[in-house]
């Protein structure tokens, strides 16, 4: 069993990745800015104010902590970026320091030219700035998180809805995954399995992972 923080527990993800975890007998505490919107999260779930942008709030939450998981939300571009600088500074060289999971986009997954996806000339104008974010934030783990051990987690740069749970997917790396008609497509449910699986047992330690059915 381990003990999971779960930042942005009251969104879309967030939430499914808390309900996973909790259902499989891990401790989850749910860190949102307004813990009276959490009603619907499982009862064994443990929700307290909580802020990945905010050394503070790290550094309180991070003792006995197994993992933490970045899910949050939101269209400013600074966001995930401050996210990720916030957690690598309280985190980094603390003793038996959580590992930090960071649910980012699909949209900075690569097409079969080698290009990010929100570097498409059809990409949608309204997504951009929050896709560069994302995109900034996988740069920074990937360039500048000495002292922890990362992982951040694309979904389908498309075809990534709320819907069943069926426990399968498959696992790629900088590409999206697809199936013999050339999507990629996932459920928030199961890319809620696919992160907890990744917690109990590690195969994408400070590295992007993708998964797809």
């Amino acid at each position: 069993m381990s003990n999971i923080v779960v930042f942005g527990a009251g969104g879309t993800a967030g939430s499914r990745i808390a309900a996973e975890a909790v259902g499989r007998g891990h401790r989850v505490t749910a860190a949102v800015r307004r813990p009276e919107a959490t009603s619907y999260l499982p009862p064994a779930v443990t929700v307290v104010t909580g802020d990945a942008t905010s050394e503070r709030s790290v550094r309180e939450l991070a003792p006995d902590t197994d993992a933490m998981v970045v899910a949050i939300g939101g269209g400013e571009h600074d966001l995930w970026l401050d996210a990720a600088r916030n957690l690598v500074g309280a985190l980094g060289g603390m003793p038996a320091a959580p590992r930090i999971i960071h649910v980012g986009g699909g949209s900075t997954l690569l097409t079969a030219k080698g290009t990010r996806y929100l570097d498409e000339p059809d990409f949608p104008e309204e997504y951009r700035d929050a896709a560069l974010g994302q995109a900034d934030a996988l740069d920074f783990y990937r360039s500048s998180a000495d002292g922890v051990t990362w992982t951040y987690v694309s979904p389908p740069p498309l075809e990534f809805h709320p819907g069943e749970r069926t426990g399968h997917y498959r696992t790629g790396g900088d590409q999206p995954v697809t199936d013999h008609e050339g999507r990629s497509v996932l459920s928030y449910e199961d890319l809620a399995v696919a992160i907890v699986d990744e917690i109990e047992q590690p195969r994408h330690e400070n590295a992007r992972f993708t998964a797809a059915y």
